[in-house]
């Protein structure tokens, strides 16, 4: 095991990597002891959508990715393996992943998280029982979102395939596990992306054998579920002889990278959607307004921390959708100058209801609109309507976590691709009513799996280091007075309801 800092010889520095694999990008950043950035390198892979609300990765193109950036981060730092005291991985969560255990082939694309063709398949297992079916075990409502059903669509489509994971001849892992047996042979998931799948008894903290039978998955296929912050075996390859450390879901991940640590904090990310955790302390806390009850992380042998999600699938996707599918911006950076040039929406609403909603509302059956619309609304209106988009989808899930926790969230730190945007900083102040924090590194999702496995070897001795290094880069405190606030809320909500009951 590599020595912790003081322990270096010549007091040299100390780096830990994070393998950062997300939906649309594989990353490697590499971090110093102080959790600040020393290299990044990223590459994108191919979305597959074979059918209307269907989407796939292809398994070993992104294990190509994740060597490819490995390579160029460590190129770029100037470093190593030999560098690293350990490498950390967080991973895009429920993406479901099905290989041969003797060759590592995977047996069929992943299913990737935004896929939607398991929605017959949740109707049929949530039978008279209805979607919370399972809930109060695992804390998910049946939804296409979830890992379990993913995996049995595979059981189910994939001629012989059940066969052969009845006689152990494939293994089940979401993106964490596929990467980890990658590195290290070892077939291992931790306790974030094992919540994620709809199997796990969120008390125990182990495959539930009940929900098992009921889904009809034999046990064979499964991991084995470990904290997010352990040493789970040696890398091989370009990482040779790393430590592999910890492994933690992406927003679990950002949730320990913003330093969370203490019942009440609340973080968001923005990426392609936006995904907000409150810290609930080491009891799970039972929705009961559409959110989500998951594991936030277990460091090593200590209680596991739990978290309610409010999840929302299309926030950052909805820029790219102006930018590809219309040609209205010719680049993401774009959508803030053009928003910029109005001073309100123009009376126009966007609710990005694409493949149904998510938290608070689960609803499958919805499609995205826009209403509101008079001949007065123009380009700029649209884009400023895009921005509130993502911020009122915020708000209703605040509003959830406030009514089911017990906590206020008088602050809310904000992470992921879209907090470049000032203006759309300001908007999610101005509809929250409280202040939004911007950390000074925005990439808290590699950061926080970077300091789950520099705690795991050694690199830092507790929490307390990591809160000494956390640093704001910018606040926004509201300005929209609470009545405007309000009046505007009633009509988004009112916008959201006109998006039901569009599918069968």
């Amino acid at each position: 095991m590599p020595l912790a800092p003081s322990a270096r010889p010549g007091g040299s520095p100390v780096y830990v990597a994070a393998i950062d694999q997300g939906t649309t990008s594989s990353r490697c950043m590499v971090f110093d002891e102080t959790g600040a950035v020393v290299s990044d390198a990223r590459r994108e892979f191919r979305q597959i959508f074979p059918r209307p609300g269907w989407v796939e990765h292809d398994a070993a193109e992104i294990w190509t990715t994740v060597q490819t950036c490995v390579a160029e981060a460590l190129e770029r730092a100037g470093l190593t393996a030999a560098d690293l005291a350990a490498v950390g991985i967080t991973n895009q969560r429920e993406t479901t992943v099905v290989w041969d255990a003797a060759t590592g082939e995977p047996v069929h694309n992943a299913i990737v998280w935004q896929d939607t063709r398991t929605d017959r398949l949740c109707r049929e297992l949530a039978g008279e029982d209805g979607p919370d079916r399972f809930a109060a075990t695992c804390g998910l409502p049946l939804a296409t979102y979830f890992s379990g059903p993913k995996l049995l669509w595979l059981l189910r489509e994939v001629p012989g395939l059940r066969e052969r994971a009845e006689r152990g001849e494939v293994l089940f892992g979401t993106i964490d596990s596929w990467v980890v047996w990658n590195l290290t042979g070892r077939h291992v998931t931790d306790v974030t992306n094992a919540s994620r799948t709809m199997l796990m008894d969120l008390k125990t903290l182990d495959w539930d054998p009940s929900t098992l039978e009921a889904f009809g998955i034999p046990p064979e296929v499964l991991p084995e579920i470990r904290s997010s912050s352990e040493v789970y075996g040696t890398a091989r390859g370009v990482l040779e002889g790393v430590p592999v450390a910890s492994a933690l879901g992406d927003q679990q991940a950002a949730l320990f990278g913003q330093c969370c640590f203490q019942p009440g904090d609340a973080k968001n990310t923005y990426g392609t959607g936006s995904f907000l955790l409150l810290n609930t302390g080491e009891e799970p806390v039972r929705s009961r307004h559409g959110l989500l009850t998951t594991v936030g992380y277990r460091i090593g042998d200590t209680p596991a921390v739990y978290a309610l999600e409010g999840s929302v699938a299309i926030t950052g996707a909805l820029v790219q959708w102006l930018r590809d599918n219309l040609g209205v911006i010719s680049s993401a950076a774009e959508i803030e100058e053009l928003a910029a040039t109005v001073p309100d929406n123009g009376g126009c609403y966007f609710v990005p209801a694409f493949s149904g909603l998510f938290a608070p509302y689960w609803r499958a059956d919805a499609r995205g609109a826009i209403v509101g619309l008079t001949r007065y609304v123009h380009k700029g209106h649209l884009a400023r309507a895009v921005l509130e988009a993502t911020a009122w989808q915020t708000r209703e899930i605040v509003d959830a976590m406030d009514a089911d926790s017990g906590y206020t969230i008088t602050e809310l730190k904000t992470d992921g691709g879209m907090v470049v945007n000032d203006l759309l900083m300001q908007i999610q102040a101005d509809v929250l009513g409280v202040p939004v924090v911007r950390p000074g590194v925005n990439e808290t999702t590699a950061l926080g799996a970077a300091y789950a496995a520099g705690l795991a070897v050694g690199v830092w001795t507790g929490q307390h280091e990591l809160v000494a290094h956390w640093k704001a880069d910018k606040r926004w405190t509201p300005v929209l007075p609470e009545e405007e606030r309000e009046r505007e809320y009633a009509q988004w909500r009112k916008a959201v309801t006109r998006t039901f009951d569009w599918a069968e």
